[in-house]
């Protein structure tokens, strides 16, 4: 699960996309329109603002405004600048890599192996799904409907 802070930060981002190219938005103004407590909202955009993904104006018409098109802006470079490593193990890391303290052989190791295969399909989904996917599927209504998909461990299949 992504926390809460990343799905605030996807908000404000999905927010700020959808503003005219080079406008500026308040963060009270995001905020409100997002649904994010100001206070957390000041961390997420100054984190957001390291990454280079967003930029903040002072003076009467200050405020956060975007500065990597949303069609560049991934969810894995989001999750990244808000929750750091996504992998679920840091052997399998791309960005965070480091060896497990227990696994005395990586190559043969079978939770690795395990992980692996899952690991790979989600980043590739995570580099190719852009904030620019969100707002061109806004509209579209979205199946949750994932059941059919899940077998029981204990099932037969």
């Amino acid at each position: 699960m992504i926390s809460q802070k990343a799905k605030y930060a996807f908000k404000a981002l999905i927010h700020l996309a959808r503003q005219p190219q080079g406008e500026t938005t308040q963060i009270d103004d995001i905020a409100r329109q997002a649904g994010v407590p100001r206070k957390f909202l000041e961390h997420i955009l100054l984190d957001l603002k390291h990454r280079g993904i967003i930029a903040s104006r002072r003076g009467r018409a200050g405020g956060y405004v975007m500065i990597k098109p949303p069609g560049e802006v991934t969810i894995g470079q989001v999750l990244r600048a808000i929750d750091g490593p996504i992998a679920p193990l840091s052997c399998i890391s791309r960005t965070a890599y480091q060896p497990c303290a227990d696994c005395p052989d990586e190559a043969a190791c079978a939770v690795r192996r395990m992980f692996a295969g899952p690991y790979e399909a989600q980043l590739r989904a995570f580099e190719a799904t852009t904030l620019a996917d969100a707002l061109r599927h806004q509209s579209d209504p979205v199946d949750l409907d994932i059941s059919r998909d899940i077998v029981s461990a204990g099932a037969p299949i």
